[in-house]
């Protein structure tokens, strides 16, 4: 059994499974991106052994977890650690690299794997987070691609991933489509922490020497916000603009909200939200399209009044100067030729 800070464990690089042994309340507001979770104590076992830490003795409270800690390893190794072989490679954190981990590490190690504890924990993980996204932020040759709802930017964007460029996917990490109506159903947002832990996870395996495309966001991505020095990279980078006609946006969003004609009362709900900045009248006049089933003409009413004046306020975030590329159409053989163009563009 070795102790080894996060840096030295990157590079080490192949471990068989990394595993996160705190409660899975801790584990849910970050981990580091790949770590399974086998708690040693449970949220309530957690709660209850502090307590009994604070009110009664140490001593009780150690003997208490120590119980709780062996009953708990005991039924991950009959569980989910029985298939792994001798010698498997595991990588073990706690919070701060103590007491939780050093148990499950000992009694690991005392089976026959190889056993590595982060020293420093996920505190240790986590600083570097934070200086990491610092550093890299500086070299990233990121490109903005930006265009009027419904232009397709994710859908592109993920075209150019599949071709092997370098996409940094907010709306996919952020599990928000950046706008009133882009919660992902059935899918809800990481905490900030853990943003940003999958954001570094990318932006440490691009080739810096190799341009870097995001689309175009404001600061904040549903209740997340992008780190400053994402930030900084982003409104300081070259922009490249798609103008798609208005009909082909509007079908395209009506074949990606599906959620929503599948069930209306949800939408009708958010648009309560636009009545001051729209108008009562005209927010009114879109729920009885939606209740007479008028999709189209919904989505194109709500993309001129609402949604195309929002992007050009806040297109002006971004620098004046950009390339610009017409999209005719949101099919494979238009993305393709939208792909080589921006490619042409980026140098």
């Amino acid at each position: 059994m070795r102790y080894l800070n996060w840096q030295e464990c990157l590079a080490e690089k192949e471990f068989t499974l990394i595993i996160d042994v705190r409660s899975p309340g801790e584990f849910v507001l970050d981990h580091i991106p790949g770590a399974v979770n086998l708690p040693v104590l449970d949220n309530d076992e957690r709660a209850e052994v502090g307590r009994l830490y604070v009110q009664v003795s140490r001593y009780d409270a150690r003997r208490l977890g120590a119980a709780k800690v062996a009953r708990n390893v005991a039924a991950h190794l009959e569980g989910f650690l029985s298939p792994y072989p001798e010698h498997s490679r595991f990588l073990i954190y706690c919070w701060r690299g103590g007491n939780r981990s050093k148990a499950m590490a000992t009694i690991l190690d005392a089976v026959g794997w190889d056993v590595t504890v982060l020293a420093g924990g996920y505190k240790n993980y986590r600083a570097h987070v934070r200086e990491a996204m610092d550093r890299l932020c500086l070299g990233l040759r990121c490109h903005i691609l930006t265009g009027l709802t419904g232009s397709g930017k994710s859908l592109l964007l993920r075209h150019m991933a599949g071709q092997g460029h370098q996409v940094l996917d907010l709306e996919m990490l952020g599990c928000h489509r950046g706008s009133l109506l882009g919660e992902e159903p059935g899918a809800p947002q990481p905490s900030q922490k853990h943003f940003e832990s999958l954001l570094l996870r990318q932006i440490e395996g691009f080739d810096p020497a190799k341009p870097v495309w995001i689309e175009s966001e404001s600061k904040r991505l549903g209740r997340l916000w992008l780190p400053e020095p994402l930030w900084a990279a982003m409104i300081a980078a070259p922009v490249h603009e798609l103008h798609v006609p208005a009909a082909v946006r509007a079908d395209f969003l009506v074949g990606g909200y599906g959620h929503f004609v599948a069930a209306p009362d949800a939408l009708l709900e958010k648009l309560e939200t636009l009545r001051e900045p729209c108008g009562g009248k005209q927010v009114a006049a879109w729920q009885a399209m939606i209740r007479a089933g008028e999709w189209v003409a919904f989505v194109r009413s709500l993309l001129e009044c609402h949604y195309d004046p929002v992007y050009r306020r806040c297109r002006d975030v971004f620098p004046a100067s950009c390339s610009e590329h017409m999209v005719p159409a949101l099919d494979e053989e238009s993305l393709d030729r939208a792909a080589a163009e921006l490619i042409a563009a980026a140098g």
